[in-house]
């Protein structure tokens, strides 16, 4: 029994060695060493496949680019919405037919805008499909890029005017333009028809045409005209649209005074219904100075009652060939729906309107009446003058 158990505890020995190996005695320093780590697997094939190195790299590229685009457009937006450095408010020319590139390079020279690369790239997005509108505008101070893009965008740009009042002659509105300073280019050299220009104030931008304005004006009376005759009153003694505006020409020359206008009107219908001379001062002085006008300092004479010319009224019957003058609104509305009276004479009251009259005694009492305030006004005036130490007219 003692021999088995011997050979059993060896046996255990030996297979208790035979899986750990034999023990070996280490020193302190080897113990502590650390054990060798075994090597990593080897790369798949796929995995070192270029394409996939290549895809790599185009992923890497493609969010690179993507954060850089992202803050070149945070960086280009804030600036395009930020104040701009102008100090004070200022006026800015769009000329007609300037593009993109070219006003913004000009709002940089002009230091309106900060970066015309930025303006450029901005105004591109917000634009799409629409224009920048030539122009005169003005751009407040500290304007943001945005700002000044949703101006020009608008078409808001400063207007500018020109008055033509009643009764100016087509050659005096012509004159009146072709002075104007901010209208552009050439009127035609040939004269529209008297009367043919409606008097109104016109609006218009930095670059605007003469000929353009004179285009609306021509429109605007040819509309008036139509629009007036269409609702004048029946059975007047005038048969067309011309000689609406012949009649409302002379009208217009004879009185200032809106209020004065119909019955003034209903003078002349009175005297064309009676075939009486219509006896105009104004036609009279058209005839003998055309549409330049009467001189300021000219008087008019007895002897100028009897020139021949187609349009003394003194002379002539009926209305002369032609208006002498642009009718506005007030006197062709009054020609065409005139006060009913039985009036056929009026003459100055020396107050700044007329006094009228049914007879011609009525009127020749109105006629001394308005002579004797003359002679006192000229008068009252010597006496002013002579207390002044003025010469006076002999």
């Amino acid at each position: 029994m003692s021999d088995n158990n011997e050979t059993s505890d060896m046996s255990f020995g030996r297979g208790d060695n035979a899986n750990k190996g034999p023990i070996i005695p280490k020193s302190a320093n080897e113990a502590l060493r650390p054990e060798q780590v075994p090597h990593p697997p080897r790369r798949s094939r796929k995995a070192r496949s270029q394409l996939v190195i290549f895809l790599n790299f185009l992923m890497t590229v493609v969010v690179l680019v993507t954060v850089a685009a992202a803050g070149i457009f945070y960086y280009a937006l804030d600036s395009y919405e930020k104040p701009g450095p102008l100090a004070t408010s200022t006026n800015f020319i769009v000329r007609s037919g300037a593009g993109l590139n070219e006003i913004a390079a000009s709002l940089e020279r002009n230091n309106i805008i900060t970066d015309s690369r930025v303006f450029r790239g901005m105004s591109r997005i917000y634009l799409q499909d629409q224009v920048l509108k030539a122009g005169e505008y003005e751009i407040r101070a500290n304007a943001s890029m945005h700002d000044v893009l949703e101006l020009l965008k608008s078409g808001k740009s400063i207007l500018y005017s020109v008055s033509v009042p009643e009764g100016l002659t087509v050659k005096q509105v012509f004159q009146r333009l072709a002075d104007d300073p901010v209208l552009e280019g050439d009127l035609p050299s040939e004269l529209p028809p008297e009367g043919s220009l409606m008097p109104d104030t016109y609006k218009f931008s930095r670059g605007a045409k003469r000929v353009d304005v004179l285009q609306q004006m021509l429109a605007a009376q040819k509309a008036l005209v139509t629009q007036i005759w269409e609702r004048r009153d029946d059975g007047l003694p005038i048969a067309t649209e011309a000689e609406l505006v012949t009649l409302a020409s002379i009208v217009e020359k004879e009185t200032g005074r809106a209020d004065e206008r119909p019955r003034v009107a209903s003078v002349f219908i009175n005297r064309l219904e009676k075939n009486m001379r219509l006896q105009s001062d104004p036609t009279i002085i058209y005839g003998i100075f055309g549409g330049d006008g009467k001189p300021a300092d000219r008087a008019i004479l007895q002897s100028d009652l009897e020139k021949q010319t187609p349009y003394n009224t003194y002379i002539i019957k009926g209305l002369p060939p032609t208006p002498i003058a642009n009718p506005g609104r007030a006197a062709l509305e009054a020609v065409a729906n005139p006060s009913r009276t039985k009036d056929l004479y009026f003459v100055a009251d020396g107050t700044g309107g007329h006094a009228f009259a049914e007879t011609l005694d009525e009127h020749n009492a109105n006629v001394r009446r308005w002579r004797k305030l003359e002679a006192e006004k000229a008068a009252e005036a010597a006496k002013e003058a002579e207390d002044a130490g003025q010469p006076t007219s002999q």
